[in-house]
């Protein structure tokens, strides 16, 4: 075990890694927060889908009119921006926020190759089909040209390929395009400018200005002499590349264009966008437009049918429509102000998106989340499970989480975001084992027989994670439970069984665990049931960071919290000249138990020295009885109180707050101590004595 902690990337010690994970359905058969790109295969009849939730999805599609869930295809951890089919379906090339270009089997739906050239989010993709060309770009602003056969031929262990740059861009690109032949790149940015590229000597040849925004998709014709681009400015211009000028603008649009798409034969134009229309209009008559269909949300992509029989249309709210554009009355229809009317009133076929989670609320408990979706419905998760433990139906958020609420202080060891419309959790060095739970509070939060007493969250959620990795201490023959002969669920065993005690936690086998560098790139991506594959097993010694390797390897204990805090006397805490006794303890101390010390160091010297200073309190009366030692009075200075009595003694006050003795010192500071960068201040007042 030593030799493979010495054997963890050198990075590590530079780089801060974090853990994540997805509290997720096991199947995820329906898109969420939007769908980014499709891809429509006529010859196998499939649909490719790709969305904000980090999924790829198939579609098996009849007649149109019927689409059938096949496979989602899942290994990106952010947003996927775009999608291309090549070599005659067989492969799928993807692109992702995660920074990383994914190569897939088509056919059978699993990753093949990841290609981390890129440096920051990877939005668009273009593909040459006559050459098996794929260019991609990005924030990072650089283009990059691959061979589609070197792509298809890596193999997770031989994932080392060469591949062509395009630089020159000084801001995001959001869209690139080639054409067929591969003779021409033409790439968007937010620079307002469209740049044209020769592939083949990868030199810049033009730069064409026009836009007053960002450029978000476009569009070349077959032999790349013309080119379609459309902006945020909601316009579509119309590209000579040989005179090297706008020779066409398009203002149909009442809002930002997003997407388009053009005929075989560049004579339409598809698009559609924030303003939820979907429009054509003709390249020979640019006049000439009419209102196909209208959505319900901004549309993010249009995939037009080879034969322009139909049109796809996703938006933002995840749903995927295909529309029909055969044997339609093209006549252009209005109302009575001459506001155009759309042509289709009802697709062909609708494959509904799911409800996307967009508001949560943390449990001051750290273990429990309160969200709300985009259908106003509510639900409640267990971070520590990572499951959904109940749905809690059309919820006042903050009223929720007012009822659900307790008067506890946990620390922060986790933080959430929604970007893929789930619940992400991430684990990082500086906060991950700072939640240390006593037996009381868990009580609390569980309804009471807590196992524990104290437990330390993040490390429960590391093991729980990492539960099947071989090299977790859970795992290795000759650990305490392996050697008693403890299995997985608590059976009887033959003492040398290497799966020992399991977690007191387990999360769902396909939860997916993801280590990445904080405010970074994605290391490793894997199920929780996959720890204990070869390739796994080895991506995972390379990847795991020092702080998770010393407690799931090494077996260590979370470091404790200690706070430092001041007794003074009632009403003396605001005085200078009062005596103040600086403590540090466990911040999970108990107030009771700091009542203990203010009695047994403070009140009981000072009734001892009473004692010793007035005779006639000093056990000197022959008459007094044993009975006299059952009060704590200065004639017994030796008796011990219980903790009951001490308490009916005693009274502990935060500021002019009495403070309930069941609480501990972190929750009394949080709540009651108005100075956060100073030390607590808890002042004790004696009832009687």
């Amino acid at each position: 075990m030593a030799n493979m902690h010495n054997k963890l990337n050198a990075s590590q010690t530079k780089r801060r890694v974090q853990v994540s994970f997805v509290i997720r359905d096991e199947e995820e058969r329906r898109h969420r927060a939007g769908v980014n790109a499709l891809q429509y295969d006529p010859i196998y009849h499939r649909l490719y889908s790709a969305g904000r939730d980090s999924f790829i999805r198939i579609w098996s599609i009849r007649n149109n009119r019927q689409a059938h869930w096949i496979q989602t295809m899942e290994h990106h951890t952010d947003w996927v921006n775009d999608i291309v089919l090549c070599c005659g379906g067989r492969n799928l090339i993807s692109a992702s926020s995660d920074t990383t270009v994914k190569v897939w089997n088509a056919q059978k739906g699993f990753c093949m190759s990841t290609l981390r050239t890129h440096k920051d989010y990877v939005k668009a993709l273009a593909y040459a089909k006559e050459k098996e060309h794929v260019a991609s770009a990005g924030f990072d602003r650089a283009v990059f040209l691959w061979d589609v056969n070197t792509l298809t031929a890596l193999t997770a262990s031989n994932n080392t390929v060469t591949t062509s740059s395009l630089t020159g861009n000084k801001d995001s690109i959001y869209s690139v395009a080639m054409n067929p032949a591969g003779t021409v790149i033409v790439s968007g940015s937010t620079e307002n400018v469209l740049r044209v590229w020769d592939p083949r000597t990868c030199q810049k040849l033009m730069k064409l200005k026009g836009h007053t925004e960002n450029i978000r998709s476009i569009v070349l014709n077959r032999d790349g002499t013309q080119c379609l681009s459309a902006s945020s400015d909601g316009t579509i211009r119309l590209w000579s590349l040989g005179q090297q000028q706008c020779v066409q603008t398009i203002r149909h649009h009442t809002e930002g264009v997003w997407t388009i798409q053009a005929n075989e034969s560049f004579t339409n134009v598809y698009s559609a966008g924030r303003d939820r229309k979907v429009l054509r209009t003709s390249l020979k008559d640019t006049e000439t437009t009419i209102l196909i269909c209208e959505e319900g949300a901004p549309v993010l992509r249009l995939e037009l049918v080879p034969d322009e029989s139909s049109i796809w249309v996703a938006t933002t709210n995840s749903d995927i429509k295909c529309w029909p554009l055969r044997g339609i009355d093209t006549r252009r229809p209005v109302d009575a102000n001459d506001v155009m009317l759309p042509l289709v009133q009802n697709p062909d076929l609708s494959i509904p998106g799911a409800p996307s989670i967009r508001q949560y609320r943390v449990l001051n408990d750290k273990r429990f989340i309160v969200t709300k979706d985009t259908e106003g419905n509510g639900a409640l998760w267990d971070v520590l499970t990572a499951r959904k433990l109940d749905n809690l139906g059309a919820v006042d958020l903050d009223a929720e989480v007012k009822k659900r609420n307790k008067l506890m202080y946990v620390p922060n060891w986790f933080t959430v975001d929604v970007t893929t419309a789930m619940l992400s959790i991430h684990l990082d060095e500086h906060d991950a084992l700072s939640a240390w739970i006593s037996g009381r509070d868990m009580d609390a939060i569980e309804g009471g027989n807590s196992r524990w007493t104290t437990v330390n969250y993040g490390k429960m959620m590391l093991e729980s994670l990492l539960e099947f990795w071989p090299c977790s201490y859970f795992n290795r023959p000759g650990s305490y439970e392996a050697e008693n002969g403890m299995m997985a669920n608590g059976a009887a065993g033959d003492g040398n069984h290497v799966a020992s005690r399991r977690p007191f936690f387990h999360v769902p086998e396909h939860t997916p665990v993801i280590l990445s560098e904080v405010n970074g790139r994605t290391l490793f991506r894997m199920h929780v049931r996959d720890a204990c594959g070869e390739i796994e097993n080895i991506l995972l010694k390379e990847n795991v960071p020092p702080w998770v390797h010393d407690i799931i390897v090494e077996g260590k204990e979370a470091p404790f919290n200690k706070m430092t805090f001041c007794l003074v006397q009632y009403g003396q805490a605001q005085s200078r000249e009062a005596r103040r006794e600086r403590l540090s303890a466990s911040e999970l101390i108990q107030i009771r138990k700091v009542i203990e010390h203010v009695y047994d160091r403070i009140i009981r010297p000072a009734m001892t020295a009473s004692s010793m200073d007035n005779p006639r309190l000093n056990g000197g009366n022959p008459g007094s009885s044993q009975a006299d030692k059952r009060s704590p009075t200065p004639q017994n200075p030796d008796y011990q109180p219980t903790i009951e009595e001490l308490e009916d003694m005693i009274d502990m006050y935060c500021g002019e707050q009495r403070i309930d003795p069941n609480l501990d010192l972190r929750t009394v500071k949080h709540f009651h101590w108005r100075n956060q960068n100073t030390d607590l201040i808890l002042q004790y007042k004696m009832k009687r004595h």
